[in-house]
């Protein structure tokens, strides 16, 4: 080889401009936009990803709305539930009171109601042990007018106030017609003898233990303590048996467990249908 082609040879490699040509294409330095369908196929994933999660988003708000909508409806339900029974209640209470009775107006602070039986009715008859040692019987007053007073018994202090208060004014229970006054409770003879005999009480207390007698007057439907316990109620009877005035005193709204007899008396002289 003769010295001029073994320069143009050294030439040749020695010139970058040479060795950028002799690189074929493709090769060597990245060429722009060769990651362009990568980066779209990425953004059609992404693309797709959103487009399927929206739907689910929708149908999850959805179902959280139609549950709070459900909750909602329960609670308005348990609500009208609620008042519902509390409605109930208070219906049966007020029917449980006026069933067996009318309401009256008493004198000033002391209203009752009026059971039965009641004026004009026949009284029925009883006999029962007494706090006096004997047995007393409703007929043994025939030709006498006899004020029965049902009371709660030991338990209701107000009511041996009451005898007490009766006892003071059997003056004016004589001037007024009533010949004698018994008082029926539901508690035992022994127990209501120690009580009468510490209080000093002349007025016999009767011992209804079983309510027998009590229940035959409707008597133990007017107090604070249920059914199982007499309430405040005088029972005016006739000297022929026949009920001339009837006063229930322990019911709704006052459960008025004392009034005095002066008041009673009024409340008598204002209502009393004499037989």
């Amino acid at each position: 080889m003769s010295g001029k082609s073994r320069t143009a040879r050294r030439d040749r490699a020695a010139s970058p401009g040479a060795q950028r040509q002799a690189r074929p294409p493709g090769q060597g330095q990245p060429q722009p936009g060769a990651q362009q369908p990568e980066q779209a196929a990425a953004r059609g994933q992404n693309a797709a990803a959103a487009s399927e999660r929206k739907p689910r988003l929708a149908a999850a708000r959805q179902a959280q709305r139609r549950a709070q909508r459900r909750r909602r409806i329960t609670v308005r339900a348990g609500i009208a539930a609620g008042v519902a029974a509390v409605v109930a209640v208070l219906f049966v209470i007020f029917q449980n009171s006026s069933s067996s009775s009318s309401s009256s107006s008493g004198s000033g602070a002391y209203p009752y109601q009026v059971g039965s039986p009641g004026a004009g009715q026949a009284a029925p008859g009883f006999t029962l042990a007494a706090s006096t040692g004997a047995q007393v019987s409703l007929s043994q007053f025939r030709g006498k007018t006899v004020l029965l007073f049902f009371q709660e018994g030991l338990t209701c202090q107000p009511c041996w106030d009451q005898i007490t208060d009766l006892q003071k004014q059997a003056a004016h229970l004589r001037a007024a017609g009533i010949d004698q006054v018994v008082s029926i409770t539901s508690d035992p003879v022994g127990a209501i003898t120690t009580k009468a005999q510490d209080m000093s009480l002349t007025i016999p207390v009767l011992s209804d233990p079983a309510l027998a007698i009590s229940q035959l007057y409707h008597a133990n439907g007017y107090g604070m303590m249920g059914a199982g316990r007499d309430g405040h109620s005088f029972i005016l009877v006739g000297p022929d048996g026949v009920i001339r005035w009837r006063a229930d005193y322990g019911g709704p709204p006052k459960y008025t467990m004392f009034l005095p007899t002066t008041t009673l008396l009024a409340d008598i002289k204002a209502g009393e249908h004499p037989s």
